[in-house]
């Protein structure tokens, strides 16, 4: 008599079925809980941006298929002897959307923030300029928020291109505002105007003493304006400049503040020496600092 050959029994339908949403739910609690650290993370170093000296948020940003930091801080294209800015992710902050020129150099670098974009220059380790568009209601929120005085390297910008907090250590020279503190209108736009990109090495009597007066008086105006004024602050050198710290941060021969009302279409540019002696004198016109400069920042 033959015998017949035993088989395993199969599985049913219905085992297979409870198999697979066990599956799903495993591969949804992993993605889950991914996306909580991440989203934590995330907000962690955007509240904290001196967290951003020891955590990477890449990985973080590449797990939500987003660009990583580097990616934002591209490289501005040179066209010729000048270099046409784009500010691709923040034109708010120019004046009729319109993209500045300014002379050619390498390793110029676009960084957008909440409140003020900079154009920065990884060979001076300091801004070209920074821009701001302001108005009276956001500076009658401005003396409501607590000042942050937590200065922390940019971490978007690649490390031999930025200054870091030793540079201005015992230098001699105060971490300069480009975009004022007094300027910010929310927590976020306080803690991150002490990024170094927005300082340069500047005067500390010059600092708290002319220059000061000058960014109170711009506050002043914007105060009476009837309507948007946007302000661009930088550094100038002359010759070889000066530096400080192992990454040769260059201290500036001058500071300019070209302020441009976009409702009457005035503007105007104190230009200021670095120096302890300076006095708060008689401002410049337009085609002056195109002249002495070679930037052209307005429509």
């Amino acid at each position: 008599m033959t015998r017949r050959k035993k088989t395993a029994p199969r599985k049913t339908s219905r085992s297979r079925t409870r198999k697979a949403e066990a599956g799903r739910w495993r591969r949804f609690i992993r993605a889950f809980v991914a996306s909580s650290v991440t989203a934590f993370g995330i907000a962690s170093c955007a509240f904290n941006p001196q967290l951003r000296e020891s955590v990477s948020l890449d990985p973080w940003l590449a797990q939500l298929g987003l660009p990583g930091q580097q990616a934002q801080a591209p490289l501005a294209q040179a066209n010729g002897p000048l270099v046409q800015t784009r500010f691709a992710g923040c034109p708010q902050f120019l004046p009729a959307r319109n993209a500045p020129s300014v002379p050619a150099a390498a390793s110029l670098r676009e960084l957008c923030f909440s409140s003020f974009a900079i154009l920065h220059s990884g060979q001076t380790k300091t801004p070209v300029f920074v821009v701001q568009r302001l108005n009276r209601q956001m500076l009658a929120r401005a003396p409501q928020i607590e000042r942050a005085d937590r200065f922390y390297a940019e971490a978007r910008l690649p490390k031999a291109e930025r200054a870091e907090l030793s540079d201005y250590l015992r230098s001699g020279y105060s971490r300069g505002h480009m975009a004022p503190a007094g300027d910010m209108h929310t927590a976020e736009a306080m803690a991150q105007s002490f990024s170094l990109a927005n300082m340069v090495p500047q005067d500390q009597i010059h600092n708290g003493g002319a220059w000061s007066r000058i960014e109170q008086d711009t506050r002043k105006y914007i105060s009476r304006a009837a309507g948007d004024v946007f302000v661009f602050t930088g550094p100038v050198y002359a010759g070889s400049p000066r530096t400080i710290g192992e990454g040769r941060v260059a201290v500036p021969s001058h500071l300019f503040k070209l302020v441009y009302d976009s409702t009457t279409g005035r503007s105007w540019v104190h230009w200021q020496a670095n120096d302890p002696q300076t006095q708060a004198g008689k401002p410049i016109d337009y085609a002056e600092f195109v002249r002495r400069t070679g930037m052209r920042l307005l429509p």
